[in-house]
């Protein structure tokens, strides 16, 4: 019993004893090892028997494996909600990130729970750039930085909520609406969508539609729109309220009957319940309706317009006042009969033909020429029936050609007619008919032939001499550049020779320019035959250019020599003889430039060299020459400023009465003479200005201002002097020269006898009739005309005869060999003499010494200028003179 009970006991308390044993295991020093090397219980489990330890140990191992089971399964159900989350967390991201919007969450501390993948398209971003704990203005200032955010943080997340949300615009064109939504938990959620294919539909569709309306509204035809339902108007355009004479607000709501009168209105009803009715959906006709006090006929039609279900909703009418159209139908029929007369007398060739069958259905009057019969007669025909089969078939190809490209071809080509062959500009052009098919070929014929034959003579004379026949500058230059292209890059030469002829001035003088014209061909005749074949032009009137190549500049001499001695031979004309000579520049290329202009211009360069030396001479062009050119150039552009700027003066020089001696010369008068102070040249001789100031034209300008200066200086005076103002030839070419000297006359209140106008023989060589006419005019204003540098020309004797100047200025050259020449003492002698015989007071210039004075004094000279009775100087330095003193002493003291 007492076994079955500690059996009992001991079964009973297995757990309590396995418990026990965990705890005493658990616990250090739990267990005592014997010396005997065998386990001793201790403590609690002192008085335990072995067995019993071993049922507290397997009851210890069943109970661990019992909590073992317990964990495990708690950690598997664990694993198994992980899983669960884990799916519906991918399926979550999966369906967000194919939404075709960008998606962005954040947690109530703003931090990003999730971001989908259309986000990070749409801003070009990558994953890496979204870490963990981002936050949301984070992301925000990192799309800021790359340029795909264009507002600021505040201003996204203010506008972002609002209700219409906020539209970015990214680099890249592309629109994004952005709205965002705060959660009640605290967090947020924001949609990003690419609305830029909706803006633009938008933009688009506003644009059509306010295109559409614009168009409606400014179409002349009437439109209207109204309401099947109830007939009310819903449109009116401009038109509209013109015709009516009604505002459209007047219009819009209402209906025809509120509008129009009860008959107009009636007939409106008609044509819209006709257009109901029409199957075809519109309804055209003409309506009789009353306005104002006046009728008026419409062209209407009308449109139905259905809704989803095929019923009538709209009715759009679109009319067209048509009364004065009528009105013209008689005045039209007049005019097309008009336009026929008028098609039918056209000098072009006019044929219509059809396009079908290639007959002609059309033709003009001016067509008979090409047809070669009457136009009546060609009526019906085709080109193979009028034509020869040769020029048909090449009509017929060119009409089909014409037909296949649908347009207008212009060709020309020959045509046989009665007046033989001629060359015409044919056009061709297709009508088409409504389904855009061709229909008609219009043909137009115009003789051409006297036109282009007078095309090819005006390209002829736009690269020749009209005179010469021969090349012109243009044509020269051309060739120029063909001969350095070819020589480009070889060891060739040539030389371009400028040639001038000397003695053709005074030829066209003596025999008048039809005379010199035929010299002027001779020599490009000769100048073509020294040439060989070679190039020769005529650059201007009376300058030539060649071209020569070979060895230089031995082949540009010997072709400058072989020229000049074939113009040295006497020109035989109309039963004359005359002479000329060649003056030449020559430049080498290519040592002497490399282009056509600057060849040229060198040999210009050389050319003006030679004439600056003597008439007759060959000159090679220099570098200098160039500097030389240049500074006679700077010099005219000074010159100019000069002019402007107030840098002349004037200086005066003295003439007075020829006496035995100096001192008992009295003075008469002053010549006024230009002076040009240059502020960094200093004193700039006349000799260098005044024939540059002639060549450029300046001269008129420098003219005008020395006669306005010297009256206004000779008005001061109180002595009654006279003062001598020299004209250049080119003041006679330019403007109105009397009329210029007599409003000086009367600006600085001169009287005009004290004026002495000087000319030089060459007034009357450039045009002798224009320049006598002028003189003439100048005198009859009472001024004096004098003869200026007499003697030194050619043909003065002829000017005297034809001009009574007042007096004759002999030229220096003479008066200074007196006493060492005997023929200059003839000549001045003469001059006097024949002066006098012609009632015309001498003056001798140059006068420097006591002899001259005293030779001139024993021929009767009346007035002597020269530096013996005083230099040019400022008129301050004879104000002795000008003031009233009677003798020259003063003004020699000071000169």
């Amino acid at each position: 019993m007492a076994d079955r009970t500690r059996q009992a006991g001991g079964k009973d308390s297995i757990p309590a004893k396995a418990l026990l044993c965990l705890i005493a295991i658990a616990m250090p020093g739990g267990f005592a090892r014997a010396d005997s090397g065998a386990f001793a219980p201790s403590g609690l489990l002192g008085d335990l028997e072995p067995n019993v330890i071993w049922e507290l140990l397997i009851g210890g191992a069943v109970l661990a494996s019992f909590i073992g089971a317990i964990v495990l399964w708690i950690v598997t159900a664990l694993r198994k909600v992980k899983r669960s989350q884990l799916r519906r967390t991918a399926l979550i991201s999966s369906a967000l990130n194919h939404l075709n919007q960008g998606v962005v969450m954040t947690d109530p501390r703003m931090r990003i729970v999730f971001c989908n993948d259309r986000y990070l398209e749409i801003y070009g971003l990558s994953r890496a750039d979204v870490p963990r704990n981002m936050t949301g203005p984070e992301l925000l200032e990192l799309r800021r930085r790359r340029g795909v955010l264009d507002v600021g943080v505040d201003d996204f997340y203010a506008r972002a909520a609002a209700p219409e949300g906020l539209i970015t615009e990214l680099p890249n064109g592309k629109s994004v609406l952005v709205r965002y939504f705060p959660l009640p938990n605290g967090g947020s959620i924001a949609t990003h969508l690419d609305c830029t294919d909706q803006r633009r539909l938008s933009r688009k569709l506003a644009s059509t539609t306010q295109f559409l309306e614009s168009v409606l509204d400014n179409v002349p035809v009437c439109v209207a729109a109204k309401n099947i339902e109830d007939g009310r108007y819903i449109f009116a355009n401009r038109a509209f309220e013109r015709f009516s004479r009604f505002a459209r607000d007047h219009i819009i709501g209402k209906r025809a009957e509120e509008i129009f009168s009860r008959e107009t209105a009636a007939s409106i009803e008609a044509a819209d319940q006709a257009a109901v009715k029409a199957p075809e959906g519109y309804h055209r006709s003409e309506l009789l309706i009353e306005r104002s006090s006046e009728k008026r006929i419409l062209a209407s039609n009308r449109v139905i317009a259905r809704n989803e279900a095929g019923e009538p909703e709209f009715l759009i009418a679109l009319f067209e006042d048509v009364t004065d159209r009528r009105s013209l139908s008689r005045e039209l029929e007049n005019n097309k009969k008009f336009l026929e007369l008028v098609v039918d007398n056209i000098p072009v060739s006019l044929i219509v033909e059809r396009v079908s069958d290639g007959r002609y259905l059309l033709a003009n009057r001016s067509a008979e020429t090409i047809l070669n019969r009457r136009r009546e007669d060609a009526t019906g025909l085709t080109a193979a029936d009028i034509f020869n089969p040769r020029e048909a078939k090449l009509i017929i190809a060119r009409d089909e050609a014409a037909i296949r490209k649908r347009g207008m071809i212009a060709e020309e080509h020959p045509i046989s007619t009665k007046d033989g062959l001629r060359l015409f500009l044919t056009r061709r052009m297709t009508v088409l008919d409504d389904n855009g098919e061709p229909q008609y070929l219009i043909k137009t014929h115009e003789d051409v032939t006297d036109r282009r034959q007078t095309e090819s003579r005006m390209a002829h004379m736009a690269y020749h001499d009209g005179l010469t026949d021969l090349p012109n500058r243009a044509a020269f230059l051309q060739a120029l550049a063909q001969m350095i292209e070819a020589c480009a890059g070889t060891d060739e030469e040539f030389a371009v020779l400028c040639v001038d002829l000397d003695g053709l001035k005074e030829i066209n003088d003596v025999f008048g320019h039809a005379m010199g014209d035929k010299v002027l061909i001779e020599v490009g005749q000769r100048l073509q035959a020294v040439a060989r074949g070679g190039v020769v032009a005529r650059l201007s009137g009376d300058e030539f250019g060649l071209i020569i190549d070979g060895k230089q500049p031995a082949a540009g001499i010997a072709l400058a020599e072989q020229a000049a001695e074939a113009l040295g031979r006497d020109f035989a004309i109309d039963g004359k003889s005359v002479r000329t000579g060649l003056t030449t520049g020559i430049s080498v290329f290519p040592h002497n430039g490399s282009d056509a202009a600057s060849l040229l211009a060198n040999a210009g360069a050389a050319l003006f060299r030679a004439k600056g030396k003597s008439r007759g001479t060959i000159s090679i062009y220099e570098p200098e020459m160039d500097q030389q050119i240049r500074d006679r150039r700077v010099l005219h552009q000074e010159l100019s400023v000069a002019i402007k700027n107030g840098e002349l003066s004037l200086y005066y020089q003295p003439q007075a009465a020829t006496a035995v001696s100096a001192t008992a010369s009295e003075a008469v008068g002053f010549e006024a003479l230009a002076r040009w102070h240059h502020p960094v040249r200093g004193f700039v001789p006349p000799g260098d200005f005044i024939p540059l100031a002639e060549e450029s034209g300046l001269i008129v300008e420098m003219g005008e201002w020395i006669l306005r200066e010297a009256c206004r200086e000779a008005a001061s005076w109180a002595m009654p002097l006279q003062v001598a103002v020299n004209l250049s030839p080119a003041q006679f070419t330019h403007g109105d020269l009397v009329g210029l000297v007599h409003s000086i006359l009367l600006e600085t209140g001169l009287t005009p006898d004290r004026l002495e106008l000087e000319i030089t023989e060459g007034v009357l060589i450039e045009d002798f009739d224009r320049g006598l006419s002028l003189l003439r005019r100048l005198k009859a204003l009472g001024v004096r005309i004098s003869m200026d540098d007499f003697g030194s020309g050619y043909s003065s004797l002829s000017y005297l005869q034809a001009f009574p100047f007042d007096k004759i200025k002999i030229d220096r050259a003479f008066v200074i060999n007196l006493g060492r020449n005997p023929q200059s003492a003839a000549i001045v002698r003469a001059v006097i003499d024949l002066g006098h015989g012609l009632e015309m007071s001498i003056v001798a210039e140059g006068v420097e010494t006591e002899e001259q004075l005293a030779f001139l004094a024993e021929e009767g000279c009346d007035a002597v200028q020269g530096y013996l009775i005083g230099k040019p100087a400022p008129i301050s330095q004879y104000a002795a003179l000008v003031g009233g003193a009677g003798n020259m002493e003063p003004a020699r003291k000071t000169a």
